[in-house]
């Protein structure tokens, strides 16, 4: 037997009812207009009139939990409301954020700010997420047997040389802008116009170099800047700077990240022999970066054209939460506002000083358990004895191959099978 069909009217619909059941009685109104309605919805009605005078008429019930903080609500609703007028982007942690911060203040009791509140919160006041649709690329099928070479590859040299599993690095090129704006925010449901205010310096970009080990160990986070001359601002510790008149990484920038990034990691004073895994950006291969690793007793294990979605662990399961990191630090300094101004009354983009630290927060933020295990997600530093293969072909909730952002700077061969350097 089928299921019966729940029946749900419109709240005009049902004061329409109410009004010609005071007039006329409840069975005539059930006469005239139903059933259904039936004569015991029509007096449900009658007892929830007030109420239904006072909801948006374009309802039709009242499913759902009721606000238990009303009050606290409204605050956040405005809240969010001034911050998309002038045109802010907004997250769900950051309403999370701000209301803890105005049930702190106001003395709300019994207020936790849960993603569940926040999501019941949003149906009530209609809002949603807004985002850009993205359509993902199937991979082709002969890249299957290229993946099945490269993970030998790797095992064979482990096997061989016998490296630590804190000598088992991936290094990789971030291209990122002064400004983060995000593709979401919370805003109104319907709304035809999604605007976010940055500092006009979206397309500004500059490189961050990051690079960790199977360990989890994160090693300094190098800056690659578009100028020609050495910064004059202050820059953090533990972060290393470089500039280039493009602002992207070349075989000088190579030498310096092995000279003051991999060569001082832990056990690289001693030349420990080391597995790089790197992409096939042309400054990584170059003769005299080679020269420059094989000095370093590193062995390269390069990854295939096309393929660094799939092999790389920084490219895919690292790299995204880092940007969603920065993307926060960014988000809070619009939000802080007394920004500096040009002589126009334009703002001024973040200084150099507060790029770097933005980019070290970030960067430590990055869970050390993500690292270690996206080595191994991608069968980078598995047990040799093969125990740990299962996680090859675990879901990885970091994973999202189509937010994979490779330097395509300088025209690499995708047909370069390159699997290894020695």
């Amino acid at each position: 037997m089928s299921k019966q069909k729940r029946l749900s009217y419109k709240i005009p619909f049902k004061l329409e009812v109410v009004k010609y059941a005071k007039e006329h009685g409840n069975r005539a109104a059930e006469r005239h207009f139903g059933p259904p309605p039936t004569e015991k919805m029509i007096r449900e009605w009658r007892k929830q009139e007030d109420q239904l005078q006072k909801t948006d008429k374009t309802k039709q019930c009242f499913r759902g939990h009721a606000a238990k903080w009303p009050q606290l609500e409204v605050d956040v609703k405005e809240w969010i409301t001034r911050h998309r007028n002038n045109g802010f982007s907004v997250s769900t942690k950051m309403i999370i954020y701000e209301a803890k911060r105005l049930a702190t203040e106001k003395g709300v009791e019994d207020f936790t700010g849960s993603p569940s509140w926040c999501h019941r919160f949003m149906k009530r006041c209609g809002l949603a997420m807004r985002t850009k649709s993205r359509i993902a690329q199937k991979m082709p099928i002969e890249y299957e047997s290229m993946i099945v070479s490269f993970h030998k590859f790797v095992l064979d040299a482990r096997k061989k040389n016998g490296f630590e599993i804190s000598q088992i690095g991936n290094m990789d090129e971030v291209p990122l802008t002064f400004d983060v704006p995000s593709n979401k925010t919370v805003d109104v449901k319907g709304a035809k116009t999604i605007t976010v205010k940055t500092s006009g310096h979206e397309k500004t970009h500059y490189t961050v170099v990051l690079s960790c080990c199977a360990d989890g160990t994160k090693l300094p986070p190098m800056l690659i800047f578009k100028r020609k001359t050495m910064l004059k601002e202050a820059i953090p510790r533990g972060v290393i700077v470089h500039v280039h008149d493009k602002g992207w990484m070349d075989e000088n920038g190579m030498k310096i990240w092995i000279e003051k990034v991999w060569s001082k990691r832990p056990g690289g004073l001693l030349k420990k022999p080391a597995l790089l895994v790197l992409d096939q950006f042309r400054a990584h291969i170059t003769e005299a970066t080679k020269k420059r690793f094989k000095e370093e007793k590193t062995h390269l294990a390069i990854i295939p054209g096309g393929l660094t979605s799939q092999l790389q662990p920084l490219d895919v399961s690292i790299n995204k939460p880092f940007k969603v990191l920065m993307r926060e630090e960014w988000n809070k300094w619009m939000a802080a506002g007394n920004h500096d101004l040009t002589p126009t009354g334009r703002m001024k983009r973040p200084t150099f000083t507060q790029v770097c630290e933005w980019v070290k927060t970030s960067w430590q933020s990055v869970k050390d358990e993500t690292v270690v295990r996206s080595f191994k997600k991608y069968g980078i530093s598995n047990a040799l004895d093969g125990s740990e293969d299962d996680i090859l072909y675990e879901q990885s909730e970091d994973s999202d191959a189509s937010d994979s952002e490779e330097l395509s700077l300088i025209n690499v061969d995708s047909s370069d099978k390159v699997l290894g350097v020695p």
